[in-house]
């Protein structure tokens, strides 16, 4: 075996495998072997070695990916020898689906290590999680032989997944089973200082000295902002669908806006140096408009719905608050916007909510104080002020 400098291996023939790392790398001259659990993908895309990007907005833009190919994750000594001979890896399984790769990648560790002592391998982590790179070195460190030298030969890339994947309808799929959807945004931000070879030469990467800083403004100003226009979308008309209906509401729009300054101000004080007003403001107005983009059918029951996640202790609402609060900021309009979350009541297609938040409602029942204590971490001692603001915000909605 031999190692091959431009192929990129990556697990997860997913959306944003596809539409996405694939692409990019595809597009930069690389070869590109996906593994994946979905035999059907695989078996198509070894019989075709390419597959369509579809690009949506105003007007839809084609792309043809090719030079790729695929190996189904049951085939073990496949998969470790493709981990083995890779140039640079790739991981989008979603967090359900990584504890089942750390074997597998060990094993394509060592094996590599027996062809080349010298050759470090960069992981590319596109998951959206806070301290992936940590996460990654506790789970390999099981795996591998204690004397491997899992530091020198190992760069664990945290990302910024910024990209927004579009609704495929069941037809979409029927149509085509590798087609995939993807908005006009292209942009992959990693952890520039944790590469151990040369960052590939690649448009559309955007190394970043501070990942912390870059993961932080995608869950506090993204996902935050995505967050508030379901809730005060869904608080102001249930009957909405979409998001971009909801941010054609003037009393919304502008109730999103402020919530999302008020986390760019939290931002700027966190990180001083790394993020001006005037470079927030831009991605703020570039976020609207992205969410405004009506060929992304998002829905505001997708972006709202999974409230235990969505509302927890270190997410995008309750992080948010718990920052402005360690630095003394203004919060209230994160605060209304995680109080009609706690009212969020949103129904797919089908008209039904998703399980776990008809489990929410059952245990919380609209119960401000459990919520903000149980499910969002806050302390009604210390943060007396805060639960007084919930539940007079909470009283109003609910009359």
């Amino acid at each position: 075996m031999r190692i091959e400098q431009n192929k990129l291996v990556i697990f997860g023939a997913g959306k944003i495998g596809r539409s996405f790392i694939g692409q990019l790398f595809s597009i930069g001259g690389y070869e590109v072997v996906f593994i994946d659990v979905y035999q059907p993908v695989i078996d198509e895309l070894n019989r075709r070695g390419s597959y369509k990007v579809i690009i949506k907005s105003e007007t839809d833009e084609i792309l043809n990916i090719s030079n790729v190919r695929g190996v189904f994750t049951g085939d073990e000594k496949r998969v470790i020898e493709e981990v083995a001979t890779a140039g640079i890896l790739a991981v989008s399984v979603g967090l359900n689906g990584l504890e089942n790769i750390f074997p597998l990648l060990a094993k394509g560790l060592v094996e590599r290590f027996k062809t080349d002592k010298s050759y470090a391998l960069d992981i590319i982590i596109a998951e959206n999680m806070r301290n992936a790179d940590t996460y990654f070195l506790s789970e390999l460190s099981k795996f591998l032989p204690g004397d491997y030298p899992l530091n020198n030969l190992v760069g664990l890339i945290e990302t910024s997944i910024g990209k927004m994947v579009p609704i495929m309808r069941k037809k979409d799929n029927q149509d085509d089973i590798l087609q995939i959807f993807a908005e006009p945004y292209n942009t992959l931000i990693l952890n520039k200082k944790a590469f151990k070879n040369p960052i590939p030469a690649i448009k559309g990467l955007a190394p970043k000295d501070n990942i912390k800083a870059w993961v932080d403004r995608k869950l506090f100003i993204h996902n935050l902002g995505h967050a508030a226009t379901a809730y005060f979308g869904y608080t102001y008309d249930p009957q909405l669908i979409y998001i971009h209906q909801a941010l054609a509401i003037t009393a919304v729009n502008d109730l999103v806006i402020a919530a999302m300054l008020q986390s760019a101000d939290i931002l700027r004080k966190k990180y001083p140096g790394e993020f001006t007003a005037e470079d927030l403001d831009d991605h703020i107005r570039d976020l609207l408009s992205r969410f405004r983009n009506k060929a992304l059918g998002d829905t505001i029951f997708r972006v709202g719905c999974d409230l235990m996640r969505k509302l927890g202790p270190e997410d995008r609402l309750a992080g948010a608050i718990k920052s402005a609060n360690g630095n003394d900021l203004p919060y209230d309009k994160i605060l209304f916007a995680l109080v009609c979350g706690c009212n969020f009541k949103a129904k797919n297609e089908e008209g039904n909510m998703l399980k776990e938040d008809v489990e929410f409602f059952n245990q919380y029942n609209h119960e401000i104080t459990a919520v903000l204590t149980k499910v969002c971490g806050f302390n009604e001692i210390k943060n007396q002020q805060l639960f007084r603001e919930a539940e007079i915000m909470n009283k109003r909605l609910i009359l």
